[in-house]
Order: C-alpha cells, then structure tokens, then sequence
C-alpha cells in the first residue's frame, strides 16, 4: 500500500499507480539535490532568524540538512518515487533523520517557489561551467589564428570561391560568434540571478519572510518583485535554451567547416585518429563522426527550445504541473552543449592544417579578380566599367584555361590599355590579403589587432 503523502490530509483515497507514475518527476529533477537542500538551509536560517520557528529547532533543521546532503553524496540516502519530487524526498529523509523539527522547515514556503528557486539556483550553476567551455573553445581560436597569420585560404560565398583571405581571418570569424554567445549567457545568468523563494504558491505568505537575508545567504542580486510572476515564470530558462540554440547553430556551421575541409576534395585539413571513426566495411574510410554528430546534436537542443516554448505557450497564471516538463529539456541542454563545446575544442587543439593545399586552392577560382577590377578603378576607371573589365578577363581565363596571373601582359591591355606590370603584383594572393588593412579585414596587422583585443577580453571574463 502506498504511503500518505505529505500534502494528502485532504485524500481519503489513494493516487493511481499509473497517474503516480506521470506526477513523478525524482528520475530527473534529483539533480537539484544540491540546490534543493542549500535553499532549504537558507530558509531554515531565515525562520529561526525572524522567530517564525524557534532557533533551536532552525539550527537542528540545519544541522539535518547536512546530515541529508552528505548520506545522498555518500550513497546512504535512497530517493524513492512515492516521495514524487527532489523537494518532497529531501523533506523526508529530513523527518526521518530529526523527528518533528524537520516538519517545521516547509513553514512559509511552497513547492511552487521552491522549485524555481532551485531551478534558477542549478542554472546559474549551468551558466557558469558552459562559459568556461566557451572560453576554452575562444582561447583555442586565439592561438590557432596568431599561428596562421600568414596562412592564405579561399574564403567563399554561396559556396563557390570568393576572394582570399586567411586562415587567422577564418578562426576569427568563428571566434567572433562564440564571444556573442559568452555574452548571451552572462546575460541570461542577470535574469536567472533574481530570488524567487517568499512567493508561496502565487500570493506569498502571512509569515514575516525576510527575503533579502535569503537572497543574501544564496548569492542572488535581487528578489522577484511579483509572486503570481515568480512561480509561473519560466523565461529564464527558455533564454538559456535560446542562447544553447545558438551556440550550438555555431558550433554546428563550424563542424559544417571541418567536415567538408576533411574531404579528399576539399583536403585542407586532417583530423586526428582521437577524433575519427572508421567504417565496418569499408577500410579506407577516416570519418569526421565527432564534427558530425555536434552538427547533429543542433536538432536536439532546438526541439528543446521548441518544446518548452510549446509548452508554456497556453498556460494562465499562476503555477501548473506543465512546468514540470521545463527540467528534463533544461538539463538535456545543458549537458549538450556543454559536452559538445569541451570536444569541439579538443578536436580543434589536434587538428592539422594542410597549408599548401589551402593556398593552392586561393589560387584556383579567380579570386583575385576582385582586385583585378580595384587595380583598374586605382588607374581612373569608374568601378562598374571596372567590373566588366574583370569579368571579362575572367571569362577569357576560363575558356583558355589559365589563371589571371597567367595571362601575358599584352593579352591583358585588349581588354584595357590602363594596365601595365606592376598588375601581377597587385593581384598576387599576398598583395590582395595585405593590401586589405581596413580593421576587420584578413591583412595579418588587422588581424593582429583583433587577436589583441580578443586576449585583452580573455584575460578579463
């Protein structure tokens, strides 16, 4: 027979086995353990504090708490799923350990805030590891650009060739998109950091809360301000999955990157043996399943946006069990990315470059024609005729089968008696990266300068 639940004084009969088994939500949401009894801890401070309890039984409750958190971490405690929730087994275990004094610890307090409570407490937590891994992958895209300042690449639009750049421009670019989801993430922790515990189920308590000294205790910035808002609020974590979203669409266009340079058509990188797999059939196959399967994984994090924001979007103020499905979707998420950030910046630590192949490709596809057409708008030629001019030579180069450079001088004033020798210099891949020494661009000063700032950041979060 099951055992009376803590809030059935009202039951005279007993929950089905099946609908207990859909209420329970301890095979997920026991990873708040430590969220859950460190809240409680500051609660129980707070009643013996304002007299609500007396201080005897508050430090006993303390004392209790402890005890708890350290038979869970130790194996001795066993969570069980009549008890339903982390809050609801805690509290038990806590009973069972002190006696009469642990029924006082729920004085003033509902599940309600307490499990956003919680939840914000094991967030904030979340951030906090997932921005360290951020700053790895950050760290990792520094040094590998400072290497390659010099390493010349094509750079593409519509995936066909486009200009050249190099490969410290290339890292960049990625770092650029992960420093935007560090600071994503740092501010979604300001939304997260807000103290919700006092609210009660939706309409707070008659008791004399002092909720800033809780705050206090739980290293929150500040307390909610409604409390029908603080427990049915559940932006906080849809801002995180927004932002793991986003990250991981990064992480998913750069495995994007990794994977086709790994081809033998492209062949401009080779990954290590740490981070391929082979096939069971065929023997020559080195696959970049790591690079594969965290542009995999995109589709995953998104559904939990998708699903939690599906969820929430009919519910009325104030609580409902719905919110139950926020966790399973949070703590997916949150163990996605952060295991896809770590391996993403190991396998990038053991990556090799193929350099000559990436040059070799830069000189293939006409990417200097671009700068065939500045050079011309340089001699006095309006930028549009230019243009016609370029494409042009482009057009001769394709059907003859040579690369702009190669075409002799007197061929090339055909198309235009303003060019003389010093073209070839002018459209080398050297001269069209380094002449390009607008901030931001791929000449190796700007490039430079855009390192140094990203390890002046670095150096400061």
């Amino acid at each position: 027979m099951e055992k009376k639940k803590l809030w059935g004084g009202r039951f005279e009969g007993q929950l089905d086995a099946d609908a207990a088994g859909i209420n329970s939500s301890i095979s997920f949401d026991y990873q708040l353990y430590r969220q859950d009894i460190a809240g409680s801890i500051a609660h129980a401070a707070m009643l013996g504090k304002q007299g609500i309890i007396d201080q005897a039984d508050a430090d006993q409750i303390v004392g209790g708490l402890k005890a708890v958190l350290s038979d869970i971490e130790s194996g001795k405690a066993e969570f069980t799923a009549d008890n339903e929730d982390i809050h609801m087994n805690v509290e038990t275990l806590l009973i069972a350990k002190i006696g009469e004094a642990g029924k006082k610890l729920h004085t003033g307090r509902s599940r309600n805030d307490q499990v956003a409570l919680d939840t914000r407490m094991w967030l904030k937590d979340a951030i906090d590891e997932i921005t360290i891994n951020l700053k790895e992958l950050m760290g990792t895209l520094v040094e590998l650009a400072e290497d390659n300042l010099s390493t010349i690449m094509p750079s593409y639009t519509h995936m066909q060739k486009a200009q050249p750049t190099t490969l410290a421009h290339y890292l960049m670019a990625y770092f650029e998109m992960f420093k935007r989801d560090y600071l994503r993430y740092a501010d979604c922790k300001k939304r997260a950091d807000v103290m919700p515990l006092g609210s009660g189920a939706l309409a707070a308590t008659t008791y004399d809360l002092d909720r800033e000294y809780v705050a206090e205790l739980l290293g929150f910035a500040e307390i909610t301000d409604n409390s029908m808002d603080a427990v049915s609020d559940r932006d906080y974590v849809l801002e995180f999955l927004f932002a793991s979203s986003v990250c991981q669409m990064h992480l998913s266009r750069f495995s994007e990157e990794i994977i086709l340079w790994s081809t033998g058509e492209f062949n401009m990188v080779k990954l290590s043996d740490a981070f391929s797999t082979g096939s069971s059939i065929m023997p020559q196959k080195k696959n970049a399943d790591i690079a594969e399967l965290v542009r995999g994984k995109s589709g995953r994090v998104y559904g939990n946006l998708v699903g939690l924001l599906t969820t929430m979007k009919g519910l009325p103020l104030a609580y409902n069990k719905d919110m139950q499905e926020d966790k399973e979707p949070l703590f997916d998420t949150a163990y996605t990315i952060k295991t896809c950030l770590h391996v993403f910046a190991k396998m990038l630590k053991n990556i090799t470059f193929n350099k000559d192949v990436m040059a070799d490709a830069a000189g293939k596809g006409f990417t200097n024609a671009t700068d065939l057409a500045d050079y011309l708008v340089k001699k006095g030629l309006p930028f549009r005729s230019a243009h016609e001019v370029a494409g042009n030579v482009v057009l001769y180069s394709e059907k003859n089968k040579l690369a702009i450079s190669d075409i002799e001088l007197y061929t090339l004033k055909e198309f235009s008696d303003l060019f003389s020798e010093d073209v070839y210099d002018a459209i080398s891949l050297e001269t069209c990266v380094e002449k390009r020494k607008v901030y931001g661009g791929p000449a190796k000063a700007s490039v430079a300068a855009h390192i140094k700032k990203a390890k002046a950041l670095l150096g400061s979060i």
